[in-house]
């Protein structure tokens, strides 16, 4: 072995005996192995593609049974079968390898851990499983358009740039709405809001580019495009960070800066760039230097030092731009870049990274920072308003644990002086300009939080490990604060009525599930949930929110009487009603299918489906019976009435249009109406099922009965020509011959199948019923209406015949 400094040592034992294999970092570096138990040694490979940027590699595998098998990870996955002496590339989906695991059971079961993610292979690396099995992307900022829905924008560590909805027309938001929108995988993200086809996209090194989606063009704009890759900081011209921050003012999107030591300013889309400011970093020379040695260096451009971390500009007051380094500066101008003031926070250590600055949305003397120190082994978050510009800053961490290091901040656009900070761990939340904190809880998991950005109602939240996330719904939250203790109803947000274009699959059941959809076929899990309602998890796409209205009410204490909600529309008619489950050891009524409120202590939420009362069910199972919800409810006003506890309270409901759409109110109203027509007769339908299958069970009961006594042949008479009277009008009613899900193609359809159909036709599009959809409606109402005068023929004439047959057996008759 080499003598001198080593660096990265790996070290991994072989099945055989006294066979260990290593690898170390050092010049004269490689593979070698010992066969015994390390007193000598042989080095089998100096392949410097198995070695190289030691520090962020250097692993190496031993396979379990067979001692001649050995792997090394590094940008790509190295195998060998000869004990080391050559090794053999293979193939795995993505690059930068840092673990593995060999089943000992079965080494050709294995499972890779890289930058892309986790894979598995049962090859032995033949082919892999793909990486969209779980949400690990680490993104660094977040942006959003203006579309509607709007998507979302980020950059992913060693990984592409993505554009995605924050919600799909389909059950999930698959692949295929996915889209790289150019950059690299560290840069800010700025979407011009006049035109969300343009988008600037950077990464390392200053790395800038226009994607034009409509034109599908890329086009490097970088302000300075020479490549510094194995330079140290001081060798370069500008110093940009990983990150270099770049937006778009919110006052002309033509103009585009973005920060390296420097401001760039452009106002041509990167056709060519100002500099409008002096250095404003420390630009120590002794932070300058090459990253990595004494034997590897490692110059990426991650570690550039003495950069803009940071640029915000107010939304408020053109020409007001905040600055803040990663070498612990903070700079303000109030001329458009004409000048540059210091603006240093007073209690904010040396050489902290500023890691995001939010100008206030409300006053342009307002601002937040925050603040890291972690990499100079200090965990305490750093959070800092100013209300003078800039001239004082106050410290604001009150709530926030001691070693729970804080990356972002931002004030609510609606209510001022609430704010969100994102930490190592989660979110935080304040209510007074960040007095103090509480820890936002739910369903995120404990994850480094990198950028929030409050969109309209929602928190779009960008994690590093856990992808995105969106807090659905910020209203309930800012009317927080004065009414805790208290049983409330809150004012729901506008809510978008959107179309659903569904996809197909088997009705789902517990455990994982597939879906055919958009063209990708995306796994779920289903879940029940306390209240009656299904949840659906996708593994492999992304979750839509809760489709309908989100309302949110508080319990003060639980209530010892059911609680009821109505939904009423504008003329203040109820269209659907709700109750929680009766109180523990009453006596439940039976399960009418529709979701159940819940009533914990403190907040709770339920969703209106946006759908008026579905349709009458038939009581038993038999034959084909397709469910019929009710229409959903045109854009309009409405009402929430909650009561509970002997309060009711009551909110007013706003239900929007999806704006991409030209379909009036009228066309709406249309819709909805026939959907009602649907419904209500599907409802008159079902009633009539009941009540055959109520008649035909009473009268085959008294046939039963009355077999062995001496009008036993005359009530059988009776009896069988009731039954196949009303045996006839249900068979035109529905298919009593379906059992299974595909019998309908061996066992014609009928009238209710039908009629559920053309609801569902009804609602392929938000758009007013086609003629032939309403003159189908009235070809189906009239075959439907001839179908129960016959069943009213049957209880006017047949039943009563009937009963004189029973009655002179003296058995008691059926009731009608």
């Amino acid at each position: 072995m080499p003598e001198g400094i080593l660096g990265k040592v790996a070290v991994i034992v072989s099945p055989q005996p006294g066979r260990v294999y290593t690898m170390f970092e050092h010049d004269e570096g490689g593979v070698f192995r010992s066969d015994d138990y390390g007193e000598t040694w042989e080095r089998t490979s100096d392949d410097r593609n198995l070695r190289q940027r030691a520090w962020y590699y250097s692993h190496i595998v031993a396979d379990p049974c067979d001692a001649d098998t050995v792997w090394v990870l590094n940008v790509e996955l190295w195998r060998s079968v000869d004990a080391g002496k050559t090794f053999q590339q293979v193939p795995a989906p993505h690059g930068d390898n840092h673990d593995m695991w060999i089943d000992p059971t079965n080494t050709d079961r294995m499972i890779l851990g890289n930058d892309g993610g986790t894979m598995v292979t049962f090859n032995a690396g033949g082919s892999w499983s793909t990486l969209y099995n779980q949400p690990t992307g680490e993104f660094y900022h977040a942006a959003t358009d203006t579309r509607t829905p709007y998507r979302v924008y980020g950059a992913q560590q060693d990984n592409t740039t993505m554009s995605l909805p924050s919600r799909s027309n389909y059950d999930a938001i698959i692949i295929n709405e996915w889209r790289e929108i150019g950059g690299g995988e560290s840069g800010y993200i700025a979407i011009r809001p006049d035109d969300p086809d343009i988008v600037y996209a950077g990464s390392m090194q200053g790395f800038l580019t226009r994607y034009d989606h409509g034109r599908e063009q890329i086009r490097n704009v970088s302000p300075w495009p020479e490549n510094f890759l194995g330079n140290a900081a001081v060798d370069m011209k500008y110093r940009f960070n990983w990150t270099s921050p770049t937006i778009l003012s919110a006052h002309d999107p033509n103009v585009l800066l973005t920060g390296a030591n420097v401001i760039f300013r452009t106002a041509n889309e990167g056709q060519s760039w100002d500099i409008v400011s002096d250095d404003l970093t420390r630009g120590d020379p002794e932070t300058l230097g090459s990253s990595g040695g004494p034997i590897t260096k490692d110059n990426t451009g991650a570690e550039v030092y003495g950069t803009i971390f940071t640029i915000a500009e107010s939304p408020v007051t053109p020409g007001v731009i905040w600055t803040g380094s990663d070498d612990g500066l903070v700079y303000v101008t109030r001329d458009n870049a004409q000048t540059w003031q210091p603006a240093q926070p007073e209690g904010l250590p040396d050489w902290a990274l500023c890691s995001l600055i939010d100008a206030s949305p409300h006053d342009d003397q307002t601002a937040w920072l925050a603040a890291t120190r972690y990499k100079l082994d200090d965990f305490a978050p750093y959070l800092f308003r100013t209300t003078d510009g800039g001239k004082t800053w106050v410290k604001i961490t009150n709530g926030i644990p001691h070693d729970d290091f804080t990356r972002v901040v931002r004030e609510d656009p609606k209510r001022r002086n609430m704010l969100y900070a994102g930490t190592e761990t989660g979110i935080y939340i304040s209510w007074d300009a960040g007095n103090s904190w509480q820890r936002l809880g739910g369903n995120l998991p404990v994850v480094p939080i990198h950028d929030l950005i409050i969109k309209g109602d929602e928190l779009v939240v960008c994690t590093h490990g856990r992808s995105f996330w969106i807090l659905d719904d910020l209203e309930v939250l800012r009317q927080m604060g004065d009414a805790a203790g208290q049983t409330r109803l809150f004012a729901p947000r506008e809510t978008l009525r959107l179309g659903q274009l569904r996809g197909f699959g088997h009705a789902p059941v517990p455990g994982r599930n597939y879906w055919f959809v958009g063209g990708m076929i995306p796994s779920y899990n289903v879940e029940k949930t306390a209240e009656g309602g299904t949840k659906f998890t996708y593994t492999d796409a992304g979750n839509n929110p809760p489709y309908g209205v989100l309302l949110h009410y508080a319990l003060a204490e639980t209530p010892a009487d059911p609680i009821r909600l109505e939904i009423l529309d504008a003329s203040g008619n109820a269209i659907r009603e709700y109750a929680s489950k009766p109180a523990s050891g009453a006596d439940d009524a039976e399960d009418d299918g529709q979701p159940k409120l819940p009533i914990g202590v403190g907040l709770n939420r339920f969703v209106w489906d946006l759908r008026y009362a579905n349709a009458e069910k038939i009581a038993t199972k038999g034959g084909d019976q397709p469910g019929v919800g009710g229409p959903l409810a045109a854009p309009g006003s409405y009402q929430a009435r909650l009561t509970a506890g002997g309060e009711t309270l009551t909110v007013s409901i706003v239900v929007t249009p999806d704006p991409r759409l030209t379909t009036t109110a009228e066309d709406f109203a249309a819709q909805t109406a026939l959907g009602l027509k649907i419904r209500d007769t599907h409802s008159d339908l079902n009633r009539a099922v009941n009540r055959i299958r109520a008649l035909r069970e009473q009268a085959n009961g008294w046939v039963s009965r009355a077999k062995n006594g001496a009008s036993a042949e005359a009530i059988a008479t009776a009896g069988k020509a009731l039954v196949d009277k009303l045996d006839a009008i249900e068979g035109e009613l529905l298919q009593v011959k379906v059992q299974s899900v595909q019998d309908t193609l061996n066992y014609p359809v009928r009238l209710n199948t039908k009629l559920a159909t053309l609801g569902g036709a009804l609602e392929t599009a938000d758009s007013a019923p086609t003629r032939q959809m309403e003159d189908l409606y009235d070809n189906l109402a009239e075959r439907i209406g001839e179908q129960l005068k016959a069943l009213g023929a049957v209880v006017a004439q047949d039943v009563p015949a009937f009963n004189a047959a029973v009655q002179q057996a003296s058995i008691p008759a059926v009731a009608g």
